[in-house]
């Protein structure tokens, strides 16, 4: 089948997918989660072929991604579940307004239609994005990196097995492509595809970005900053700073610098503390805007506050940010004055994810600003369309003065 023709029955499904009941869809998503228990020891032995193919070939980081295991598996079950918790994100009313008597306006939550998604090694991107997209009705065309291969097509065979289990749900609303084609393809089909959402490294986001006329929902660079005030409590900032690093190196929402007030009374007892966790520091890097993804730790010690905002603003790519403070002042100065879409005061950076904001899951982080931004789950995934209801009126009667617009919230 062409990517034209899976496009079309994508676009037909998102229709279809749109009157499904609330109840229908938890049950499908229920069924899902089911399916994935009942058959995960097959998808370890498909990872386990990806894996031994992909040893030699790919870097720790990647490699690390597509590594699929217990505890992987296991999140993105409970994700599942915790999707169907959550509120349905489409048919609610977002405004109420009466325009004149019997002329009411409504602006009304509704899906985006067809999501294009292009990700690389994570196999747990598909039941992450393919359950948001379910619970949201729309239709989704995943495509995932041929080191994940045999991964992606295990999980999304046990995904659809568990949907025709469901009466009533449209087929081709989770569909899967696989080649370079497929994604030049993808970027060209506007007229089916509403969303594109890449996972993946910065030259992929990148890639996508200037190749389509489609939106594109994502962040290019996960470069993230810690700036540590002169004033913070120790153990804090290192187990902050430590967390944020090491925890899951190859993350988008690992820190990748530093910034240290240079008034800091222990900053050499922090330093020694960070190389004892493993840590490589740099202190002159070739660059300040690059994402190492791995134990690399770029830092430089600051005048004051101001230079450490000027230096994230200027070298970071709006994605998460931190202030290690014990002055409130400060700390609401950098959180206000830093241009991200997460700005944190005294956590760690690791915690800017869907799944720990409570979303579920998500389909991705978005330091754009438009639509949605941040973690984006179920309501990244909606818009809205404006209802009119009236009762035979006519701009006419408005233009010439016959009627008089009230503008009442009801």
């Amino acid at each position: 089948m062409n990517f034209e023709q899976i496009a079309k029955n994508a676009k037909t499904a998102s229709l279809n997918i749109a009157e499904l009941t609330t109840d229908t869809k938890n049950y499908a998503l229920s069924n899902i989660a089911n399916e994935l228990e009942k058959h995960s020891q097959e998808v370890f032995d498909a990872n386990k072929t990806d894996l031994e193919l992909a040893k030699d070939i790919v870097s720790p980081s990647v490699f690390n991604r597509l590594k699929l295991d217990e505890n992987k598996m296991r999140d993105m079950i409970q994700g599942i579940k915790d999707v169907v918790k959550l509120d349905e994100p489409v048919g609610k009313t977002l405004l109420a307004r009466q325009l004149d008597d019997d002329l009411n306006l409504y602006k009304i939550s509704c899906p985006i239609g067809v999501l294009g998604i292009i990700f690389e090694a994570r196999p747990d991107v598909i039941a992450q994005i393919s359950s948001l997209a379910i619970k949201s009705s729309n239709a989704v065309i995943l495509k995932g990196g041929k080191e994940s291969i045999n991964t992606n097509k295990t999980i999304l065979s046990i995904i659809n097995n568990a949907l025709e289990q469901v009466k009533d749900f449209p087929k081709n609303a989770v569909q899967q492509v696989f080649t370079h084609e497929d994604v030049a393809e993808m970027l060209e089909c506007d007229k089916y595809i509403d969303l594109i959402i890449p996972r993946g490294s910065n030259k992929l986001v990148k890639y996508i970005k200037e190749n389509t006329k489609i939106p594109v929902l994502g962040h290019a660079d996960g470069i993230c900053h810690i700036f540590l005030d002169k004033n913070a409590d120790f153990e804090k900032a290192k187990n902050i700073i430590i967390d944020s690093k090491t925890q899951y190196p190859s993350a988008c929402n690992a820190v990748e610098t530093l910034l240290i007030h240079k008034d800091f009374l222990k900053k050499e007892e922090l330093l020694k503390s960070l190389e004892n966790s493993e840590i490589t520091l740099v202190s002159n890097p070739e660059t300040w805007a690059f994402e190492h993804g791995d134990k690399t730790l770029a830092y430089k010690f600051v005048e004051n506050i101001e230079e450490a905002i000027n230096h994230i603003n200027t070298y970071g790519s709006g994605h998460t940010d931190c202030i290690i403070t014990e002055d409130e002042e400060n700390a609401e100065k950098f959180m206000q004055k830093v241009d991200s879409a997460g700005v944190y005061k005294n956590v760690s950076t690791r915690f800017a994810d869907g799944f720990r904001y409570g979303f579920g899951a998500e389909v991705g982080i978005s330091t754009n600003k438009t639509h949605a931004r941040g973690p984006v789950g179920l309501e990244g995934l909606t818009i809205y369309k404006y209802k009119l209801i009236g009762n035979g009126h006519i701009v006419k009667d408005y233009v010439e003065g016959e009627k008089q617009f009230n503008h009442k919230d009801i």
